[in-house]
């Protein structure tokens, strides 16, 4: 088959120049009224509907094509304000794309004026369990009058002591975490326009040996980054030693804040 498929990264509010990075070469920028979608022409081998659901069983093939959707997106970015679309987003046809903007234009209207002058932001939060566990059986006063019992008892009673002791522990070490991350949260969100909360991924995918608390992404006004970068600086060297790890990245497209409204008759 062809090359007769058409991929969109994004739209934006203002014709982007494609020839300002290399990155860009291959791209087309196709005008509908104010509205400048930004995409290539791809191979139906890869990105029909049938082709493409196979294709993602692929993990490297997955990784190296949502890198590069994710890159373009972000070098756009630079010059424009964009609308991103998702990985493997695919129209047949440049009528079906134009249609597309049109009727959705007063949504897309209201998503540009919702990001203009922002950034979004991730942040994500980790906790050593290890090291909060230690922490609450050397501070908790409850922890310290099992810890009494269970020496004072005999062996069959300082058994059970010793679960309930542990239950205690894990039980105050998740308080720990919620209230950090949640404390966490409205700061940041405090310095936000807006805020998502994520799912968070598991020890298994990060590679880490600490536990996501959370995963959270922030629409930052441009003027406030300098701000929201500082808190967490600050919190990461107050936390240093508290088996907390706050880990920020950005900018990035803002699909977290994008909302396309369905049309009541679709």
């Amino acid at each position: 088959m062809t090359d007769d498929l058409i991929y969109v990264y994004c739209i934006a509010n203002k014709p982007p120049d494609l020839k300002l990075n290399a990155q860009l070469e291959g791209l087309k920028c196709i005008q509908h009224e104010e509205f400048y979608a930004v995409v290539k022409t791809v191979s139906a081998t890869e990105f029909s509907e049938n082709d493409f659901k196979q294709r993602l069983s692929d993990i490297d093939w997955v990784e190296r094509h949502v890198r590069e959707h994710i890159d373009v997106i972000c070098k756009l970015m630079e010059q424009v304000t964009v609308i991103p679309f998702k990985f493997g987003t695919i129209y047949h046809t440049l009528e079906g794309l134009n249609r597309f903007m049109r009727e959705y234009s007063d949504s897309l209207f209201d998503n540009f004026h919702n990001v203009q002058g922002k950034e979004e932001w991730s942040v994500k939060i980790y906790c050593d369990s290890k090291v909060l566990k230690e922490q609450v059986d050397r501070i908790n006063d409850d922890v310290a009058r099992l810890e009494k019992q269970i020496l004072a008892s005999s062996p069959g009673k300082a058994f059970l002591l010793k679960r309930k002791k542990d239950d205690l522990i894990e039980n105050e070490t998740s308080l720990m975490c919620k209230k950090y991350g949640q404390s966490c949260y409205e700061e940041f969100n405090n310095l936000s326009h807006g805020a998502s909360l994520n799912n968070i991924i598991q020890n298994e995918i990060t590679g880490k040996k600490e536990t996501m608390i959370l995963n959270a992404s922030f629409l930052v006004n441009k003027s406030k980054i300098r701000s929201f970068i500082d808190t967490v600086n600050r919190l990461s060297k107050e936390d240093t030693e508290s088996g907390f790890l706050i880990e920020a990245s950005g900018p990035w497209p803002p699909f977290g804040f994008i909302s396309i409204k369905e049309k009541e008759d679709d």
